[in-house]
């Protein structure tokens, strides 16, 4: 008789599990996701355009050096090839 209560226990568990692609669980998500975003400190115009010129600077610098050790060695590895 032990087991018969777990199993119909088991069974309202599962009945009472919403999946969670149910239209009340999405609705929920998508309020969680507004009261979330009303909390973002969102920065200014101009740190944002400052950080903005560093990255732009550092990816050319990158690509820059990148590009010069790339051909570098190429040209070493093509003269040992000769």
């Amino acid at each position: 008789m032990g087991k018969k209560t777990k199993a119909i226990k088991k069974q309202e568990l599962e009945k009472e599990k919403e999946s969670p692609f149910s239209p009340s669980q999405i609705r929920l998500f998508i309020d969680e996701v507004k009261v979330e975003f009303t909390k973002i400190v969102w920065p200014d115009r101009k740190t944002t355009m400052g950080l903005t010129g560093v990255v732009i600077v550092f990816s050319i610098l990158a690509s820059a050096y990148l590009g010069s050790v790339d051909m570098l060695l190429g040209k070493l590895i093509d003269s040992v090839l000769r």
